[in-house]
């Protein structure tokens, strides 16, 4: 009967009712502690980094508490600016946590160069794939006296002899001179291209 009388007694009730509100209360504290320190529910949409440079990028990034890791760089794209930014992880439009690190991938400085490989001899229909399919661009197309028609003799850009091994930069443009079947040929040095063909008697054999 002395139970019974203390639990429904005055002072049992008051120490209950204190020790849930104790309850309740370190709860709430314990929630929003937790809250704090994992930004849980604070969520940022990733801006448009798109053809920013980096320290336009720094900034932005700066005022929404959030970080960046630079990539390699991808292949040159003349439709953006050297050096800004041409993709992004995660895209824009993603929320993301507070603290995020974005990661992105920049456009380079230019095209990068490419080796000029050994096609002297080869048909031009064999030349002009090759030559494309290494991002070069097919200029003029002129025929020199040899007994092999339609044959590579030289490779020139701008107007200089192209020896193999040399390297372009891609997207440039390649002249082709090509055999004609009709006589021999003696191909130029580069000593001797540098002060151009005089007369056709120093460059070919009849």
């Amino acid at each position: 009967m002395g139970l019974f009388r203390f639990i429904f007694s005055k002072t049992f009730l008051i120490q209950l009712v204190l020790a849930i509100i104790f309850v309740v209360v370190l709860t709430f504290l314990a929630m929003q502690w937790l809250e704090h320190t994992t930004n849980q529910g604070e969520r940022l949409e990733v801006p448009d980094l798109a053809e920013m440079s980096l320290s336009e990028v720094e900034t932005r990034l700066d005022e929404m508490d959030l970080r960046y890791e630079i990539l390699d760089s991808a292949n040159f794209n003349p439709d953006y600016p050297r050096f800004s930014v041409i993709e992004q992880v995660p895209r824009a439009g993603n929320y993301v946590k507070e603290n995020r690190k974005i990661y992105l991938t920049l456009n380079p400085s230019g095209y990068r160069k490419v080796v000029i490989p050994d096609l002297i001899r080869r048909t031009r229909r064999q030349a002009e794939p090759t030559l494309k399919s290494l991002g070069f661009e097919i200029g003029e197309v002129t025929y020199k006296p040899d007994i092999a028609e339609d044959a590579v003799l030289e490779l020139r850009h701008n107007g200089k002899l192209i020896e193999v091994g040399d390297e372009l930069m891609k997207t440039s443009k390649i002249d082709l001179v090509l055999g004609d079947g009709s006589g021999n040929y003696r191909r130029p040095t580069v000593d001797s291209t540098e002060t151009e063909e005089n007369t056709d008697e120093d460059q070919f054999d009849f």
